[in-house]
């Protein structure tokens, strides 16, 4: 009867639980991130990002702390964001308090102790009904709201759009509070970098980042984020002052230094990149985004000097050399660097060592939580690996074709198409007697609206091959869409 009654017990504070409003509630998925590279990140947030609010700090490393099976730890900064609770909130402490006690709640329940659990609950539900909330469990706090959005943010590109739209329903509420906005357009600009989208027009994010840094303007993460984005569109000349002023502002801060090569690199300045990179790399070591962003940088100037045909073989090693130990250790402290690892492949490709340019590809194919993106930009890379590394064209055709085929709109989607046209167009002065590739070839008129174009490739492509379906279907479709 006592079991019967515990487990009574138990079921009912897990349906209370689930009711709470806090990150072990928030779908944050351990496999979509690596722990204890995000546990890093959040410390150097912490050291390097005074501005950034320590309350969500501390409770997002607990969260963390506890998928790495950390509970002690994950304890101790749940008692930093109370203690921090104090400082930056010390006029509304229980409402500034529901997603550290939610945290708490949750971290005693998978220790087994239920009745600290159920305290912290209890401070919750105190908390709900002495200001009226409609549920027992949780508030419609715009901070909230923003915390949310931050620790959505953290966990990846998946998470962007929750992440969005966590954002926007604090804004609503606060529409001018500046870390609202700021966390609501860097949202927008990670879905534009993403995506590679560069647009300045309506659902860019330029405007909020500009409305943003306006009302941050000393912020060092909003203000370089700002910069960039003016440099994607063409205005390149304002963006270089923020970047002086953010830099004048913040020497030593690592966010600022790294989007501010990000910047010189797009300018064009590899070296004043490499410069800012490795003081970065000083103050935060194990890095994977600077890692990354230094070999990007060494393959900017590999690439160049690849360009303009020179003949300096050992120059062109080090180049090499430089960019493959810089992906290794992207790739080393963050095991799911889904560029990094493409990036790496890429450059074992350039330097011909095949065997580790396939056994690289192929732990990227073999990854399981890939997004459509992800997986075109592979296709992509691949197909790039195949054509120029390994003059393996009819490689390169399947793969640019795989990523195409993948109907969601993307940057590497329209990388495949344009290699793929290209490559075919080749092929066909080559040979102009092959179906498949005008079969092809009027795929990606169509796909561009092209319908004349498309309707003659078909033509050409049963011509050669007259009893191929699939290019009579699609004639058979262009020649009707043509008559309505």
């Amino acid at each position: 009867m006592e079991r019967e009654k515990s487990e009574i017990s138990k079921n009912s504070l897990q349906r209370t639980l689930l009711q709470l409003e806090c990150h072990f509630t928030w779908m944050l998925m351990k496999e979509d991130v690596t722990p204890k590279e995000l546990e890093e990140r959040i410390a150097d947030q912490l050291e390097f990002l005074p501005v950034k609010s320590k309350i969500q700090n501390y409770n997002l490393l607990a969260y963390v702390n506890h998928l790495n099976g950390k509970k002690e730890a994950a304890l101790e900064n749940l008692q930093r964001a109370e203690e921090a609770v104090q400082i930056e909130r010390p006029k509304e402490v229980e409402k500034a308090s529901l997603v550290t006690w939610g945290n708490y709640a949750w971290m005693y329940y998978h220790m087994g102790q239920l009745e600290k659990a159920q305290e912290y609950i209890k401070k919750v539900e105190c908390t709900c009904k002495q200001n009226g909330s409609a549920s027992p469990y949780k508030m419609k706090l715009p901070h909230i709201y923003c915390e949310k959005g931050w620790a959505l943010l953290k966990f990846g590109a998946s998470y962007y759009e929750k992440a969005k739209e966590s954002f926007a329903k604090a804004l609503e509420e606060e529409p001018q509070n500046p870390e609202f906005n700021s966390g609501y357009a860097i949202t927008l600009y990670r879905m534009e970098d993403y995506c590679g989208k560069k647009s300045s027009g309506e659902g860019s994010s330029l405007e909020p980042l500009r409305h943003a840094a306006s009302l941050n303007t000393d912020d060092p993460f909003v203000v370089p984020v700002f910069a960039l984005k003016l440099q994607e569109v063409g205005q390149a000349e304002e963006g270089g002052k923020y970047i002086k002023e953010a830099l004048e502002k913040n020497p030593d801060v690592p966010y600022v230094l790294r989007y501010a090569a990000k910047f010189y690199r797009k300018k064009g300045d590899v070296i004043k990149s490499l410069e800012l990179l490795k003081k970065a790399l000083q103050l935060t070591p194990n890095s994977s985004f600077l890692h990354h962003q230094i070999g990007l940088s060494y393959r900017t100037q590999f690439l160049e000097k690849k360009r303009a045909r020179f003949h300096g073989r050992e120059k062109m090693e080090e180049l090499i050399g430089h960019c493959i130990f810089h992906f290794q250790k992207a790739v080393e402290h963050k095991p799911n660097f889904v560029y990094a690892y493409l990036d790496l492949a890429s450059m074992y490709g350039e330097a011909k060592r095949f065997q580790e340019a396939e056994e690289t590809f192929q732990k990227v194919f073999a990854m399981t939580k890939l997004s459509c993106e992800d997986k075109q930009e592979l296709h992509f890379s691949y197909g790039r690996y195949q054509q120029f590394q390994k003059n393996s064209e009819s490689e390169a055709v399947k793969h640019y074709l795989e990523g195409l085929e993948m109907e969601k709109e993307s940057f590497p989607r329209e990388k495949c198409k344009t290699s793929l046209k290209k490559l075919i167009e080749k092929k066909i002065s080559k040979s102009p007697g092959d179906a498949k590739s005008f079969g092809i070839l009027g795929y990606i008129h169509q796909l561009n609206g092209e319908r004349r174009q498309a309707i003659e490739c078909y033509e050409r492509a049963l011509d050669m091959d007259p009893d191929n379906e699939e290019y009579l279907s699609a004639l058979w479709a262009l020649r009707l869409s043509l008559q309505s």
